[in-house]
């Protein structure tokens, strides 16, 4: 997106120039990205690379964001989601650094509300070691942005995809089985809690949102959502019809069971030792503030999300099969 709007842009990665590069060239935009090997664990790293580059915008995006891994990672997911956003607001603060900061906050912060839908006034509850990681970056932010009259401002955004998300969550882990299923390199996919639900929208609605909301001539907090929840029985559903198969379902709980009406080939089993610890109430995102004041819109839907993943994988595979 920035590299479309005429940007010079810099990344960083603390895993080295690997996957990053691959990941952008991938998205088509390897010479147009200039990468440092950037870690927030260490404000020595990251004085060096914003001192070298001297931005005129941040968006910090960095940091693990498995809900499930925070549980088995609770000291590094502290360090890195909230410390290092700390390390570089601090870092603005000590250069007196007019660059506009975006913190990309979560609706884990609303993990254990109970009213909904949730917006920029609604009370926090985190559930998970993730969750209490991103409201110390959330509040920290704000604080730089009150105490030291930083342009600092956080982007709560509510679950959003992408061919690019990482295999271990849930979307692509249904999308990369199903194409792997239907390559016979794989005879089914487990799943945890199909009847959990998200606010699902789509990764490039939500970029330009962030940027929109650095744009803007406050620094102000804003909700990015569809609105719209979904569950993981119905990512399975939308996914499976778009290799052709009709997928119907039978047990309960942890025996429960996804199957291809027309063959009975079983393709979804659950495994409860996918169950979160907690998986709290379920957040669904009120975007009205950043549709009436930003002129946002989400615009890409659940089956077209579904469908641009599935699409994605099945591409991928067919590759690494005609490569063998």
């Amino acid at each position: 997106l920035l590299v479309e709007k005429g940007y010079a842009v810099h990344g960083g990665s603390r895993r080295g120039k690997g996957p990053a590069t691959e990941q952008l060239k991938n998205l088509g935009v390897e010479d147009e990205v200039v990468l440092h090997h950037l870690d927030l664990g260490a404000a020595d790293s990251v004085a060096r690379i914003l001192d070298e580059v001297a931005p005129d915008e941040i968006y910090n995006l960095a940091g693990p964001s498995s809900v499930g891994l925070s549980f088995e990672q609770p000291g590094n997911t502290l360090d890195i989601c909230a410390h290092g956003a700390l390390r570089v607001l601090e870092f603005m603060r000590r250069r007196g650094s007019r660059a506009r900061f975006f913190e990309a906050s979560t609706s884990e912060l609303f993990a254990g509300v109970v009213t909904t839908p949730q917006d920029e006034c609604t009370p926090f509850e985190p559930r998970s070691p993730y969750g209490v990681a991103k409201l110390s970056s959330y509040w920290m932010t704000a604080n730089y942005r009150m105490n030291y009259g930083l342009f600092a401002v956080a982007g709560i955004m509510f679950n959003h995809e992408s061919p690019w998300r990482r295999v271990d969550f849930v979307t692509r882990k249904i999308t990369l089985g199903f194409a792997r299923i239907r390559n016979a390199q794989q005879d089914g996919i487990l799943l945890g809690k199909l009847d959990a639900v998200r606010d699902w929208g789509f990764a490039a609605d939500y970029a330009e949102g962030m940027w929109r909301i650095l744009q803007h001539e406050q620094p102000e907090t804003f909700v990015l959502a569809s609105g719209q929840m979904h569950s993981v029985r119905e990512f399975a559903q939308v996914t499976a019809a778009h290799f052709g198969w009709d997928l119907a379902w039978r047990g309960s709980g942890a025996d429960e069971q996804g199957f291809d009406k027309r063959s009975g080939k079983v393709l979804v089993r659950v495994d409860p030792k996918l169950f979160r610890p907690s998986d709290g109430n379920v957040p669904r995102g009120n975007p009205s503030k950043a549709e009436a004041t930003l002129g946002w819109q989400h615009q890409t839907s659940f089956g077209q999300i579904a469908a641009m993943m599935a699409e994605a994988d099945a591409l991928r595979v067919g590759a690494e099969t005609a490569s063998r």
